[in-house]
């Protein structure tokens, strides 16, 4: 087994798993579904074609909270691109400021094929919606022979600069699939398994999740939690 790890990293983001009439909400981090179609969307897959989207909807996923970010609420207009009536106004939650280390984890052979399409993307990715840009590459590495838990558990931090620089957690929280057979009595059930991406008939099944942690790492430029900077007070000031 190999394992593919991302960074979800950008101004906003909106990680949706039900939307209802005019009130569109934001998950507390990544979903499945929402990170398995940005994945076949720079692989270039059709929304309909759900042979093709199975071996990605059968990757074993889990997602490291970095920077939790907070959540904000907008209002949305839009008008009909016909008559020009107005629509209803809606409700948008989004995620601003937050950092995810998500991975994937299964067969190398597509998670490379995965990984170079993240390179060359057929379609350019989003962070859950596509007015959520991500800002800065995605792809972070691929690990080959290697566990889900133990890549979240040794990549370096990646939360931003002045977040690290106020905030020195101990521990980060990791969501991650069971793996066939793990027993786990404090798992959650979350319906975010892609099935089909067809507009008119999108569906969803049900996976197993369980919440753990790991000893926050060093960040990537290989600074303690924590640790003082006296220049820190000059990238402040530029920024």
């Amino acid at each position: 087994m190999s394992v593919l790890s991302l960074r979800l990293a950008g101004p906003l983001q909106s990680w949706g798993a039900s939307s209802r009439f005019t009130r569109r909400t934001t998950e507390s981090a990544p979903t499945k579904s929402a990170v398995i179609g940005l994945l076949a969307a720079a692989a270039g897959l059709q929304r309909d074609d759900d042979r093709a989207l199975a071996p990605l909807a059968g990757l074993r996923f889990a997602v490291r909270i970095d920077q939790p970010g907070t959540r904000i609420r907008d209002f949305h207009t839009a008008h009909h691109p016909v008559s020009g009536a107005s629509m209803p106004l809606s409700e948008r939650f989004y995620l601003a400021d937050a950092v995810f280390v998500a991975a994937l984890e299964g067969d190398h052979a597509l998670l490379a094929s995965l990984h170079a399409a993240l390179l060359n993307p057929v379609y350019p990715p989003f962070l859950g919606r596509r007015s959520c840009p991500p800002a800065g590459p995605v792809e972070l590495a691929l690990h080959e022979d290697a566990r889900l838990e133990d890549v979240l558990a040794g990549l370096p931090w990646q939360a931003s600069a002045w977040y690290r620089r106020r905030h020195h957690p101990q521990t980060l929280t990791v969501l991650r699939e069971t793996t066939p057979g793990e027993s786990a009595n404090d798992a959650d059930t979350v319906r975010d398994q892609p099935v089909s991406f067809r507009a008119a008939h999108r569906r969803h099944g049900l996976r197993t999740v369980v919440t753990t942690t790991v000893p926050t790492p060093l960040a990537a430029d290989g600074r303690q939690t924590g640790e003082h900077d006296p220049f820190d007070v000059f990238e402040e000031e530029s920024t």
